[in-house]
């Protein structure tokens, strides 16, 4: 039953230079549970110790977390004041980070810092509430591109930073910037007043509720987690693919593989817009078949170009799966945008730790053969669910 929604209010909607803003702020916040990684060895010899070694753990499980305790919250807390009060809590863990004394204190602000990150998760859904139904693809699109630019600079910024000035520097930048990003969403953003009237408690018990009441949710929470899963199997394992025969090349070879990632920032908001005009699904259904041709490139194009053709590929079907997917569950219901978004972000990171673990160990059992393999299944998995709902909805709409 529903019976949650408190008001009817048409909201304020927000076009252009906002939603970039809006960008901005997302890809600023998600930077930060990447920062550590390219610092961790610098953060090692300073803080000796094995605790130094689960910094990234930690930062990683509490955005983990977040997703699931605090994202829900913009149903029933008013968004903006959410959005800049998490901002303020990652300022403050940027700065205990800075300030930490010893290795158990950096993994605990570490926690904080992943825990608070989820304020990007907090944007997306609420760039789709400030939408209007007809360019709602696109403003999410554009607020995914930000996000992916924050994570493909973040390693680049805190490797300069951290060489030239030290790893708590950019902590200590990090701050300021999360601030800033906070004042700037308290500006434009409008007041969102809560769509839905229940308890905190209620609130989580009823992502299960949204999981088995729409079919669709479930399709495209398990179709991002298959193609996520696929996409994260070849970062896992692409530096030992680099290191070994034929190539022989080192890691700063496998970091210049990133910048190629930049294709999903084109591919995010242009797939809006196309979800926008025709629907997105059968964007979805592209994004697992191209998902799969880049793992058979892979398979059959063993060369560096091969290589770069397939990661081209890969990337560009990720991205506009994802903003499809969103696009879709986003119409099921309104008033539970954050918790629909809860469901299919953290399926997707579940995909990905079941990507990253088992593409390890399929390099170590098989070689590039078995990761091949394992790719392909997930995105063949991905592809047969695609082609199932298609013959059997054509015209698929809201959880039906």
């Amino acid at each position: 039953m529903r019976q949650e929604v408190i008001g009817a209010a048409v909201p304020t909607v927000l076009r252009g230079s906002a939603i970039y803003a809006m960008a901005t702020a997302a890809g600023i916040a998600v930077a930060n549970i990447y920062y550590n990684q390219p610092m961790l060895g610098l953060i090692e010899e300073a803080l000796p110790g094995r605790l130094t070694e689960l910094v990234p753990t930690a930062t990683q499980l509490g955005y983990a977390c977040g997703l699931f305790l605090l994202v829900p919250l913009g149903d029933i807390v008013e968004r903006r004041r959410l959005i800049v009060l998490q901002f303020g809590f990652l300022a403050i863990a940027l700065v205990l980070a800075a300030m930490a004394p010893n290795a158990l204190l950096v993994v605990l602000a570490s926690l904080v810092v992943g825990l608070s990150a989820t304020v990007a998760q907090q944007i997306v859904p609420l760039a789709a509430h400030l939408s209007p139904p007809e360019r709602r693809g696109a403003a999410v699109g554009t607020v995914l591109a930000g996000i992916l630019t924050g994570i493909l600079l973040s390693r680049t910024l805190a490797g300069f930073v951290a060489t030239q000035a030290g790893w708590r520097e950019m902590f200590w930048l990090g701050a300021p910037m999360a601030l800033a990003a906070g004042g700037l969403m308290w500006l434009i953003l409008p007041a969102t007043p809560p769509e839905s009237d229940l308890s905190y408690g209620k609130l989580l018990r009823s992502i299960f509720g949204l999981w088995w009441e729409f079919p669709a949710l479930r399709l495209a929470a398990i179709t991002q987690a298959l193609i996520f899963a696929a996409f994260i199997v070849f970062w896992t394992v692409l530096a030992f693919r680099l290191q070994a025969p034929p190539f022989h090349l080192g890691a700063d070879v496998a970091g210049l593989f990133g910048v190629l990632g930049a294709v999903g920032i084109f591919a995010a908001p242009l797939a809006g817009r196309f979800a926008d005009a025709r629907g997105p699904a059968p964007i979805v259904a592209t994004g697992a078949v191209v998902t799969l041709l880049s793992w058979f490139i892979f398979g059959a194009w063993t060369s560096l170009t091969g290589l770069i053709v397939g990661v081209l590929l890969l990337d560009f079907a990720m991205q506009s799966a994802l903003v499809s997917n969103q696009h879709i569950v986003f119409e099921l219901r309104p008033e539970a945008r954050a918790r629909l978004n809860t469901v299919l972000v953290g399926a997707m990171f579940l995909g990905g730790a079941l990507g990253s673990a088992g593409g390890t160990t399929a390099w170590q059992l098989g070689g590039w053969t078995g990761v091949v393999g394992l790719g392909l299944t997930f995105a063949l998995l991905a592809t047969a669910m695609q082609l199932v709902n298609i013959n059997r909805r054509p015209r698929h709409a809201r959880g039906s």
